[in-house]
């Protein structure tokens, strides 16, 4: 089953700048994690701090006053810091933390949008050596108070309209004992009567106006903890995944050889901060390169995002399917308007991209997006597709330098080439979770011996390229065959009406399951019955008899969770009217 596979080749000689990985297949056979320990710096007795890396270590030389972030407010203001204003202001929120009593391995909680203070107060956590948490700025309360009552977090740093979501919790939330608001201004912020005297309201602005830029950085262990995501599963309470100070080594040369960062490079990563992408390389990958990033706090908005590229002559930019999707719907007219000629390599990350968004690159944009798999339990990319390789369109690529990749049974036991199974990844790479906060047993039943299971199933070719198949609680099997929803969503979208597509196994007395997909329609196209009829022969013809959707919904949207994932799950909880499990980062937007 299957189509045809489609070749991207590169030609190095067209390169703008040699790229930082060569000859892929001579590093992966004698590469050494040890042997790239001098790409960052480490402090005597073998200790490390992130922060450190990604801010002070450039301070020491001319890149000091060398741009680190770019910042364009929604009002289309324009802010530039360079490395020495941000260790400054890493180091005052430090002080600032230091003044709150916060201790090593306390919590703090950024409920921030897309602004500066995000950098300082991340950062400056982790120069404290405490743990460093984010919250995606649309949760509601409830997701809110999971996380924040989970991990005990001691201080949360918020804006004045944020923090009406955390008053309305902060009775639940003993442990909660500063909130330091961005932006205040000049509105009091007076105790009411009946309100409780904790936690005790911070001004970030006078705190960070009266702290020292001075900072004595906290020199820890690579194996203490840096930071905690939290990560919602197909059912259950959101886990909180811990990550280590020695992530910062991972996520360095992974940004360095996939993304084939320079320093003279300018930056965009559009994941917010609230997700694993957006802290590993949004903030510590581009800082510890010594490269420039953007920060755009606008909203997704195709004009916006063009003219921003465009106005900050973009090299890298990294970026969503679902982004991608939603450039492809507005046509390529809009692109023509704008001059990204600066462009050098553009990449995806968060779901499996389509072969369809690759060929809209190389004729839209001239060039081919690059797919990079990973999850937030991985702490950095771990399966890509690299600049100076050719792309297989629809595989996530090969494994990076230092990663061991194979496609499992059940039992634990190898696959062969060609046969689907779970994707698992040979544990002991540096950015590798290091547990599950408040539940190690949890955390150890992800692994089968020397093996994460990653939930994922997929299979490999005979070339070393991985292929994404689903989740594994998302394969599809009907009339006997495993039917991955992922490569029939593909095809549907590129049928000339679909927008957006997803698929669910839907229960089926006669084949076990059959496939029903819920679609979108491109702007001038209609659902009727003719149009129904002629997807499915599309898809029967493009992919095979039984792997064509023998019901389709179209629908006005499809749930996704606010960084743009399809929520398939939740479709097949509301078609046979299950319980819709954890929903805390559905986009009701």
């Amino acid at each position: 089953m299957g189509m045809e596979t489609q070749l991207i080749e590169k030609d190095k000689k067209r390169f703008v700048l040699q790229p930082n990985l060569d000859d892929y297949t001579f590093l992966y056979q004698n590469f050494n994690w040890k042997d790239v320990h001098q790409e960052i710096e480490w402090f005597q007795d073998g200790k490390l701090n992130a922060a450190y890396n990604a801010v002070d270590r450039h301070t020491k030389n001319h890149n000091r006053n060398k741009v680190a972030l770019i910042y364009e407010a929604t009002d289309g203001r324009v802010e530039k810091y360079t490395y020495l204003d941000l260790k400054h202001m890493t180091n005052k929120f430090a002080n600032l933390l230091r003044k709150l009593s916060v201790k090593k391995g306390d919590r703090i909680f950024l409920f921030l949008p897309r602004i500066p203070a995000v950098y300082a107060s991340f950062l400056g956590t982790l120069k404290v050596g405490a743990i460093a948490s984010t919250l995606f700025s649309a949760f509601g309360e409830e997701a809110l108070l999971d996380r924040l009552g989970n991990s005990k977090a001691k201080v949360v740093i918020t804006t004045p309209d944020l923090k009406e979501r955390i008053d309305k919790i902060k009775d639940k939330l003993p442990d909660l004992t500063y909130v330091v608001v961005v932006g205040q201004g000049n509105a009091k912020m007076e105790k009411k009567e009946g309100q409780s005297a904790m936690p005790i309201v911070i001004d970030y602005e006078d705190e960070m106006a009266q702290a020292s830029k001075e900072f004595e950085v906290e020199k820890t262990n690579p194996e203490d903890h840096a930071f905690l995501l939290y990560t919602s599963g197909s059912t259950g309470k959101s886990k909180g995944v811990v990550h280590a100070h020695m992530a910062i080594l991972q996520q360095h040369y992974t940004h360095k050889l996939i993304h084939d960062i320079h320093p003279q490079d300018v930056y965009w990563c559009t994941a917010d901060h609230g997700w694993v992408t957006g802290i590993s390389y949004g903030i510590l990958g581009p800082l510890s390169n010594g490269a420039t990033i953007l920060l755009y706090e606008g909203r997704f908005d195709p004009e916006g995002w063009y003219s921003a590229l465009e106005k900050h002559e973009v090299n890298i930019w990294y970026t969503a399917p679902t982004a991608i999707r939603m450039l492809m719907k507005a046509g390529g007219e809009i692109v023509k308007k704008y001059n990204l000629s600066n462009l050098r390599h553009i990449y995806s990350v968060g779901e499996p991209l389509n072969p369809e968004a690759i060929r809209w690159g190389l004729e839209t944009l001239k060039l081919p997006f690059h797919d990079t798999w990973w999850q937030t339990e991985t702490g950095s990319m771990l399966i890509s597709n690299y600049p100076s390789m050719p792309i297989k369109l629809g595989s996530m690529g090969k494994p990076f330098p230092g990663i061991v990749a194979a496609i499992l049974d059940d039992e634990g036991k190898e696959l062969p080439v060609d046969v689907e199974g779970n994707l698992a990844i040979k544990k002991g790479w540096p950015s590798m979770m290091r547990t599950l906060w408040g539940d190690h047993q949890r955390y150890e039943k992800l692994f089968k011996g020397e093996w994460y299971i990653t939930g994922d199933r997929a299979k490999k070719d005979s070339d070393d390229y991985f292929w994404y198949i689903g989740r594994a609680d998302d394969v599809i099997k009907t009339s006997g065959e495993r039917v991955g929803p992922f490569e029939v969503e593909s095809v549907l979208i590129e049928h000339p009406a679909i927008a957006e597509a997803a698929v669910i196994g839907k229960p089926d007395e006669l084949r076990g399951e059959i496939i029903k997909a819920f679609v979108t329609l491109r702007t001038g196209h209609d659902s009727n019955p003719e149009l129904e009829e002629d997807i499915k022969k599309f898809v029967k013809k493009r992919l095979a008899a039984h792997a064509y959707p023998r019901e389709i919904a179209f629908v006005d949207k499809l749930p996704k969770t606010r960084s743009g994932k399809i929520m398939r799950r939740l479709l097949k909880a509301r078609e046979l009217g299950l319980p819709e499990g954890d929903i805390s980062t559905l986009d009701e937007t």
